[in-house]
């Protein structure tokens, strides 16, 4: 008991105050992580001035620059002072800590900055005069007249000199960059009415120009300019309100995903955060199109009264507190999973641009001449038609590899067929795609990966109409959470419609009875300790669903139709018909596309007529 302790030591001396200096040092060490964090701090101060143009400059990754200049409303010369003294602050008057609605609000920004590095500060309010502030490392020198047009620059040089030891902790230049222009982005995203631009000594790494229109607009094309034009076409708007809370924005398709949660933007009341429980409820959202490694595109607008979300639970104001988390959750989840079921049959453009590029032929085309053939009447196609032989050309021929549709219909019914979405099929190829005529162009459809979505979607239905089966353990397993045991065991109901069946057994032991018959014989203490962890995480639990439909999943992919079975003309139209009445059949459970289509004039263009 009085072996030494090497790492940390108790000096015994009296109780002292903190000089001011030593104290905006360690605030600063909350505040200003990274130069990221002080640009990210700065420009939300540009924000809130009212500016519609801010430009930000660095040098060597933010380490030895960094400048914010805006257009906003200005600093009074009587006020410059005051703005470097902590919790100082022109947006809250300290008697509402609840409704804020302004980013800053703590008034640490400045002062920990300056603490920590060289700081000018150039200032000038509408019809007023340019006033100048230099501190460094804390020490602030007499305001002075400047020349600068209306607004604020905040200078920042030599960040983290006055605590040598913080640079070492810094990344490369490069990696800082990086970080800032994350930084950028996101409020960027936060803030389309505002004109971004991200520069260094060399060139313009960023630029964002304020967009025009309404709201809902503006969001989607800065969308476009954050997130790139694949989205935006890929894209599909959500609106949707529950009991004062409301979400707008976009999201993108799952057949454009991405291989990490990079082009996730999530704001709150116009705050941009990572916050775990919404990103967990946005993957929960996809969790039936996508596979574990890949992830959603989306940015979301999540409006809710400021009395109902604590935004002062972390330092960087990166993470935010609910007052009623379950509806938050809740309402992003079906607000996703709905808007994807009204989307269920868009094919994205980017599979058919990436499918015209696969076709295009190696031989380029002579230059300078287009050929333009005129697309002949339907009686002309029917005459030629008929004057042509058949002769040769059958299904029992060498050449011919594929399965022809022979059906009995008439010319009415057909052409309501190729009106249908997915239209009418003409073909098996290579006895795994089906290909269908529309009215407008072809669908190419994946027969196994198009029946394992349905496949999967029936056996879903029929579990939420039937319930989980049961099965009960001959021994009860008894697991021990500790102080987890109380938050499990208010979900007890929630996990038994789930076929887990739970029940206290002591203090910070939980007995299970019963499991998921779907599951065989899991390791009930490994699953439960799952739950826990995602209780004690977000607040609820989404595990025992998740292995549900995993198995759900494996069953439908080993029973539904597999490559290589040729298909008859009724089964196939049979299933574009059961997949334009099935809600997310456009991707199977993994993800990818379950079908591609080819308009009239993509083919036009493969064969040079356009």
């Amino acid at each position: 008991m009085n072996a030494p302790r090497h790492n940390i030591s108790r000096p015994i001396q009296g109780i002292r105050r903190l000089s001011d200096a030593a104290a905006n040092r360690i605030a600063a060490g909350e505040v200003v992580e990274r130069p990221a964090s002080a640009v990210k701090e700065l420009v939300e101060n540009a924000v809130d001035a009212g500016a519609t143009r801010i430009d930000v400059t660095i040098g060597d990754g933010g380490k030895t620059l960094i400048r914010v200049s805006d257009n906003g409303s200005g600093i009074a010369q009587a006020e410059l002072a005051l703005a470097l003294e902590r919790h100082a602050t022109s947006k809250i008057d300290g008697e509402d800590l609840v409704n804020i609605r302004s980013f800053g609000f703590r008034g640490e920004a400045l002062p920990s900055i300056a603490s920590v590095a060289r700081l000018t500060l150039i200032s000038r309010q509408q019809g007023g005069e340019a006033w100048e502030i230099n501190v460094a490392a804390g020490q602030a020198a007499p305001s002075r007249p400047a020349s600068r047009a209306p607004g604020t620059t905040v200078e920042v040089r030599d960040l983290f000199y006055a605590t040598p030891a913080r640079l070492k902790f810094l990344r490369s230049d490069r990696s800082e960059t990086q970080a800032i222009g994350e930084v950028m982005r996101r409020l960027a995203m936060a803030e389309p009415g505002i004109t971004f631009t991200l520069s260094d000594d060399s060139r313009t790494m960023f630029r964002a120009d304020a967009a025009q229109g309404d709201l809902f607009d503006a969001r989607l094309a800065r969308a476009r300019t954050i997130l790139g034009a694949d989205f935006t076409e890929n894209a599909v708007a959500i609106d949707a309100d529950r009991e004062g809370l409301r979400l707008e924005g976009h999201i993108g398709l799952p057949t454009v995903s991405r291989g990490a949660a990079v082009a996730q933007h999530i704001m709150v009341n116009g705050r941009p955060v990572r916050d775990r429980l919404l990103i967990g409820a946005l993957r929960a959202a996809y969790s039936d199109f996508l596979s574990r490694d890949r992830h959603p595109m989306a940015a979301l607008f999540l409006t809710c009264p400021p009395d109902r979300v604590d935004v002062n639970v972390h330092p960087a104001k990166a993470e935010v507190r609910f007052r009623e988390p379950g509806n938050v959750r809740g309402l992003i989840i079906s607000a996703i999973r709905h808007t994807l079921a009204q989307n269920g049959h868009r094919a994205t453009s980017t599979i058919t641009e990436n499918a015209l590029g696969a076709f295009r032929s190696e031989t380029p085309a002579p230059s300078g001449r287009t050929w333009t053939v005129p697309r002949p009447s339907g009686q002309a196609v029917q005459a030629a038609l008929g004057a042509q032989a058949p002769v040769g050309f059958d299904e029992q021929s060498p050449g011919w590899t594929s399965a022809r549709v022979e059906t009995e219909i008439s010319e009415q019914e057909a052409a309501e067929t190729t009106a249908l979405p997915l239209g009418a099929a003409r073909a098996q190829l290579h006895e795994n795609y089906i290909l269908a005529q529309t009215d407008d162009g072809v669908v190419l459809i994946d027969q196994h990966a198009a029946h394992e979505r349905l496949a999967f979607q029936r056996l879903k239905a029929q579990m939420a109409e039937n319930g989980v089966a049961r099965q009960a353990l001959l021994i009860p397993e008894i697991v021990e959470l500790g102080t987890d045991a109380a938050r499990v065991l208010e979900q007890t109901e929630a996990l038994l419609e789930l076929g887990l069946a739970i029940e206290p057994f002591g203090p910070g032991a939980v007995a299970v009875r019963e499991v998921p018959a779907l599951l065989g014989q899991p390791d009930a203490a490994a699953l439960l300790r799952d739950v826990a962890d995602e209780i004690a995480d977000l607040g609820s639990s989404d595990a025992v669903r998740a292995r549900l439909d995993a198995v759900l999943s494996r069953i439908a992919c080993h029973g539904s139709v597999r490559s290589g079975r040729r298909l008859t003309g009724p089964e196939m139209n049979a299933l574009l018909r059961e997949m334009e009445a099935t809600p997310h059949s456009s991707t199977c459970n993994h993800g990818r596309p379950t079908w591609v289509k080819l308009s009239l004039a993509d083919l036009e263009k493969l064969f040079g007529r356009r």
